[in-house]
């Protein structure tokens, strides 16, 4: 009899210690800004859930097999009781629950026998180990965990310790997760969408202070999150207690503790980048309080921090500085209300917004002398942002999670120059002011100003139907964008200086247009502007069932149906697409029984949104509005002790015109494809999950991710039934489809109804230069159609990760990837040309462009090192480290024209003879793929910290963390200049392989906190 109850007090330990499913338990998936807890007891037992530090308390009734689940729990630490005929199974257990996870607890049967076990004293803390029922592949991080290792405070870098996680080598940043490109991805904040829908590069974020955990999601994921072809970074703040608790953390970078950026230079000597007189600082201090308002009812959680910034740089050339001010405070707040043990109500606030001036000086490099000052530049960026959530325990079996919230940016960029200056520019032939006065006193082409504003509510259930679990739901957004661009200067206006003769004209529709005597030219005064409100509304609804086919095996089958519709400037729908079914399947199979061992695979389909981008550059109302003046000479004026010149306008030469856009929006059926197909991607991942001990584990996996379609402007120029006489022009359309276009069908010159271009096969006409007529212009030869290749990308990578738990004396996680991404397409921005006009790249501008342009693409790295640890040399003292050494990506030399056409975009051919032929079918052109010229070098990046830890009181604490980021100040080379060819017959460029941008140089952080 001893030796049973020994054997039976192992065995239950071993379950309480694991957290590990043996039996048949419903499927743990949780919300996106909550978990679960879910395990097997006795039947029909009553299990008790209960929040010390809230007074929550939650009570289930196991089912006649024994299962029990309590979904969407806030992220914390419970207390679980389990009673089987009044009596309790076993001293109450603590349980973690952390985001968008499972905690699993098996508590008073056997895995075979299914008898109860009789009462016995056991106590432990049950940590999420291996979920053996989750499919997808997500990597957790606490607060408490970044604050024993050396993260930089940003969510990018919180990102990038997932493996297959990456920053972008491009100069607009971003996070690349398994191949993708930077454009791509989600980011969520307690269930609300903070993702910028404008370009799909960047996000809303709070200070770390705020956030309590993040779960990056690489792969995997279930049908509640869609619009992604890249990965999600999910993150929950920070709630109060019963105990009123308050702190303050101060942060600080002082310019002198970080390393001075290194200058570069060309073969010949020659400076390109001055970077050496570049410098940051920056200081937070933030204050925070929570507390209860009605014990165990009502809590709060609220922070102010104030930041200030002031880094100041030098532009490339070193010859002007820029000293920058940032001074803008950030406050969050979250409240929660447990109205009862069945409703919960959150309230969460913060605002994100910033105003940076940026002092412009004259500089002088070699002298380290700052000169005059020359302009302000005023930057705003970010906004308020709020989300209400209501989650109700319907019955025991049924819950429901309702959020409405909603999601401010503000994007705002302009100089002192761009509100006092006009733009000016000639021709080249007419005299200019005399002694070399600029013209104009600023550079911008425009000023742009946007107001981002998402309003997003969503419906999530979950309902346990004996070994069925379904979860359902219903998710939309209204995405808007306030946008307004518009010239430089007083009343917006760009005034282009041209040559001509008294009496001669000038090409104005309104007539009118002849220059009078006395005049030698004439000033076109130009005001361009897009402007106006445009929507897109994207909406899904989604079903999935997750079945316990045996205690072993776990199968999930989901649909998703996503709809999105993106609207012109006049409110009607300009990119209209429904019923993207995306299927999700996967299984869990818990090999040994013991929930220690889990083999898993899922295939998934996502797809991505169009940006708001589209809407607004594609589909606005455009003003073109042309007004010609007799050219007066040139007015002198002096701005800041500089002068600059300006047209002096004399006579108006006719009426004003706006044939090229009067401010409305246009017919667009030329514009768009009638009948467009989405851009989605496949997924696979088969992955394998094993616990060592209750401290250590492994895990390998397998990704193929593969992309289908692309939505890109191409130019069409010819069809099938008129030729090159059937012009269509820019659509924005499926590259290598079919496209259905409003056009011309009976070759009359005129648009008059649908017709259908197979651009796989035609669609661009091809023209040869043969000579040149007698007044010099070419002589163009028409010689057929091409089509397009259709875009293409696959990923394919093997993870492998080993983990240690931290307890309290160290930790350690690890991984390796070895990954191939390839194709002809990165996806909707370019990070070797550096362009992120999000789905307006220049790829398929035309068939040549792209023509044999598959190879490995831009965010390929064959190989990823990642190592992070803490080791707690005593209580009061603690080491961390992060490490991080990746393989180089693929540089191309991309050249200009090809050897099938007279055009001269960007291509994978150079020209290496005849290039300066006038001709362009005497040139010669060979190959130039992706990456024939190498990649750049591998990068390693150390970071570590040391921490000390000192409580006061009976709950207080004091802590200093010194962090020293990128130790051994490697700057090697991110990405390069890629254009082997700028022009052709100027022969391989000299800027070629420079790079253009570099590890960021070694600096120093020390954040001090006191929390009471």
């Amino acid at each position: 009899m001893s030796s049973t109850r020994t054997l039976r007090r192992t065995v239950l330990c071993m379950a309480l210690c694991l957290g590990l499913s043996s039996l048949a338990v419903p499927a743990a998936f949780a919300g996106n800004n909550d978990g679960s807890v879910v395990g097997h007891t006795a039947a029909s037992a009553v299990v008790t859930v209960s929040n010390a530090d809230t007074g929550f308390t939650r009570t289930v009734t196991a089912d006649a097999k024994g299962n029990y689940r309590f979904p969407f729990l806030p992220v914390g630490t419970y207390t679980l009781q389990a009673n089987s005929g009044g009596a309790p199974v076993g001293e109450p257990v603590h349980v973690t629950v952390s985001l968008g996870n499972a905690t699993t607890v098996n508590v008073g049967s056997t895995p075979t026998s299914g008898t109860t076990l009789e009462a016995i004293n056991v106590s432990g803390t049950i940590l999420p180990g291996v979920d053996v029922t989750s499919t997808e592949s997500a990597t957790n991080v606490t607060r408490e965990q970044l604050a024993r290792l050396p993260v930089d405070q940003n969510i990018t870098s919180v990102a990038v310790l997932a493996p297959g996680v990456n920053k972008g080598v491009a100069g607009f940043g971003g996070i690349s997760f398994g191949g993708s490109s930077v454009a791509e991805n989600s980011f969520y904040v307690n269930g609300l969408n903070v993702t910028d829908f404008y370009n799909r590069n960047g996000f809303s974020s709070a200070p770390f202070a705020f956030y309590q955990e993040f779960q990056v999601k690489t792969g995997g994921y279930s049908v509640e999150f869609g619009r992604t072809t890249g990965g999600v970074i999910n993150a929950v703040t920070r709630s109060g207690t019963n105990e009123f608790k308050f702190g303050t953390e101060i942060t600080l970078e002082p310019g002198n503790w970080h390393s001075r950026a290194d200058d570069h230079y060309r073969a010949d000597g020659t400076r390109y980048l001055t970077q050496s007189r570049d410098q940051d600082s920056l200081v937070k201090l933030n204050a925070y309080a929570s507390g209860p308002i009605i014990k165990d009812k009502l809590f709060f959680f609220a922070m102010y921090e104030a930041r200030g910034a002031t880094p100041h740089n030098t532009d490339d050339a070193g010859a002007v500085f820029t000293a920058n001010n940032a001074n803008t405070g950030f406050w969050g707040t979250k409240l929660d209300w447990h109205i009862n043990d069945s409703n919960l109500l959150e309230f969460m606030a913060f605002s994100d917004k910033d105003k940076n001036v940026g002092d412009v000086y004259d500089y002088d490099y070699d002298t380290n002398t700052i000169g005059k000052k020359t302009n302000e530049i005023y930057t705003d960026t970010g906004g308020k942002n709020w989300n209400l959530t209501w989650t109700s325990y319907l019955t025991s079996d049924l819950s429901m999670k309702l959020m409405y919230g909603r999601n401010d940016r503000e994007s705002f960029n302009r100089g002192l120059s761009d509100l006092e200056c006009n733009r000016v520019a000639t021709d080249g032939k007419i005299a200019l002011p005399p002694g070399n006065v600029a013209l104009g006193c600023t550079t911008n082409s425009s000023v742009s100003k946007r107001n981002d504003i998402r309003k997003q509510g969503r419906a999530d259930f979950e309902w346990t139907l004996g070994e069925h679990l379904l979860r359902f739901g219903f998710d939309h957004e209204q995405n808007t964008s306030d946008y307004n661009r518009y010239y430089t200067g007083p009343g917006a206006i760009y005034y282009n200086v041209y040559k001509a003769a008294p009496g001669s004209s000038i090409s104005n529709p309104n007539g009118g247009g002849v220059i009078p005597p006395g005049y030698t030219g004439y000033v076109r005064a130009r005001r361009y502007q897009i402007a106006g409100n445009f929507e897109t509304t994207n909406s899904a609804y989604y079903i999935e069932d997750n079945w316990q086919v045996t205690p072993n095996l776990l199968l999930n089958a989901g649909l998703r149906d996503d709809g999105f519709d993106n609207k012109a400037g006049d409110g009607k729908s300009y990119i209209k697409m429904n019923n993207m079914i995306a299927p999700r399947l996967g299984f869990s199979w818990d090999v040994t029984g013991d929930g220690k061992t889990k083999l898993f695979g899922n295939l998934g389909r996502y797809f991505l949104p169009v940006a708001n981008v589209i809407n607004i550059k594609q589909a606005g109302g455009l003003l073109d509005e042309r007004t010609y003046y007799a050219f007066g000479g040139w007015q002198i004026k002096d701005r800041n002790g500089s002068q600059y010149a300006v047209p002096i306008l004399g006579p108006q030469l006719g009426g004003v015109d706006t044939s090229q856009g009067n401010g409305t929006v246009g017919d667009l059926r030329s514009e768009v494809d009638h009948k467009m197909d989405q851009v989605y991607q496949d997924e696979a991942i088969l992955g394998f999950q094993q616990m060592i001990d209750d401290k250590w584990s492994w895990g390998v996996s397998g990704t193929y991710r593969r992309l289908h379609n692309a939505i890109d402007d191409m130019e069409i120029s010819a069809t099938a039934q008129c030729g090159p006489n059937g012009y269509v022009g820019w659509v924005m359309a499926n590259p290598g489809s079919k496209v259905q276009v409003w056009g011309d069908t009976n070759c009359d010159g005129k648009p008059d109804g649908y017709l259908t271009v197979d651009t796989s096969k035609e669609g661009w006409a091809m023209y040869r230069q043969d000579g040149v007529d007698a007044n010099g212009d070419p002589i163009m030869t028409y010689i057929g159609q091409r089509g397009w290749v259709k875009p293409k990308r696959t990923y394919s990578a093997v993870e492998f990760q080993i983990d240690r738990a931290w307890d309290e004396k160290w930790a350690l996680n690890a991984s390796y990837t070895l990954s191939w991404s390839r194709g002809n397409a990165e996806g909707p921005v370019n990070s070797d040309t550096n362009f992120d006009d999000t789905g307006r790249t220049e790829n398929f501008d035309d068939p040549f462009v792209n023509f044999g342009g598959d190879g490995y693409l831009p965010n390929d790295r064959r190989h990823q090192f990642k190592l992070r640890g803490t080791y707690a040399i005593t209580p009061h003292w603690q080491i961390g480290a992060d490490v991080q050494a990746l393989s180089g990506t693929p540089i191309t030399g991309f050249g200009v024209g090809n050897p099938f056409d007279a055009t001269n975009y960007h291509s994978y051919y150079t020209c290496v003879q005849n290039c300066t032929s006038d001709f362009s079918a005497q040139r010669v052109y060979v190959s130039s793929p992706r990456g024939k010229y190498g990649r750049t070098p591998w990068t390693y990046n150390l970071g570590a910290s040391i921490s000390y830890l000192l409580p006061i009181g009976d709950k207080g604490r004091f802590k200093a963390k010194l962090a020293v980021y990128n130790l051994l100040n490697s700057q090697r080379k991110l990405n390069v200049d890629q254009d082997l060819q700028t022009t052709i017959g100027n022969g391989t460029s000299d800027t070629f392989g420079d790079g253009i941008s570099f590890q960021a140089p070694r600096f120093t952080q020390l954040t001090v906190s006191m929390d009471f």
